[in-house]
């Protein structure tokens, strides 16, 4: 058997369509798992599925609505390992944050999740086999000004993994999350030069990860080879934290 085998494995993945996301699905299918992704645009959703192609199927969803969130998870079917990738920023002063945004970001970064895991929990438990991989973000340990709805929902993400890892461990299923740095994304290149060049000095190896070194964790955290890690976050960082 190859190193992280997923071969026979289906492997479900939000917010698929971008940077970060992609490079999970290649990961993940360059593992030998069927995938099964999601975005809110339907053209890249298709785009992403006609590249990937190897049987996945691809659903352009509004995850901040609960009754799209339960119907994903039918018409997908048994998931094995759930990658909970989705989310915002919202990004405000707090004196300034508006109670709805607030709400949103709440909603799709932690209560999203906490729909998916439980919808996927009922296959996973029958299976004996799981992997949850929630993504949080450094900021959930850092902080960071203009971002209190971001870090209360990813930190609240991580606490809401450690428990649930210690509810579902006797059925071989394991629960992590993974918080990332700065990632080279398009998201990151639009930010002014000189903000990035100062961000790069915050960081050991004074550069920006990749989305590949993410999906590299991600594979790894959703194989048999991590089947002894749960409950944790692991953050990947370049040593800016």
């Amino acid at each position: 058997m190859n190193f992280c085998d997923l071969t026979g494995k289906t492997a479900l993945i939000t917010g698929a369509t971008g940077g970060i996301g992609e490079a999970i699905c290649d990961g993940l299918i360059n593992a030998g798992a069927k995938l099964v992704i999601t975005g809110t645009n339907q053209q890249k959703v298709d785009e992403l599925v006609k590249k990937l192609a190897n049987d996945t199927i691809g659903f352009a969803v509004n995850l901040l609505d609960e009754t799209e969130r339960k119907t994903l998870i039918l018409e997908a079917g048994t998931i094995d390992i759930l990658v909970n990738n989705a989310g915002i920023a919202g990004d405000n002063l707090f004196p300034r944050q508006k109670r709805e945004h607030w709400d949103m970001v709440m909603e799709l970064n932690l209560n999203a999740a906490m729909d998916l895991s439980q919808l996927c929990m009922r296959g996973m438990m029958k299976n004996r086999w799981g992997r949850i991989i929630n993504m949080s973000s450094v900021i959930a340990a850092t902080g960071n000004t203009g971002q209190t709805a971001y870090a209360a929902s990813k930190a609240g993400l991580e606490a809401f993994g450690k428990s649930l890892a210690k509810e579902v461990g006797r059925r071989n299923i394991t629960v992590n999350a993974i918080a990332p740095g700065f990632i080279a994304t398009k998201m990151t290149e639009e930010l002014p030069q000189d903000t990035i060049e100062n961000y790069k000095q915050k960081i050991a190896l004074a550069r920006f990860g990749e989305p590949q070194e993410v999906a590299d964790l991600v594979r790894f955290l959703a194989s048999n080879e991590a089947g002894y890690i749960t409950g944790t976050t692991i953050h990947i960082n370049g040593g800016m934290y």
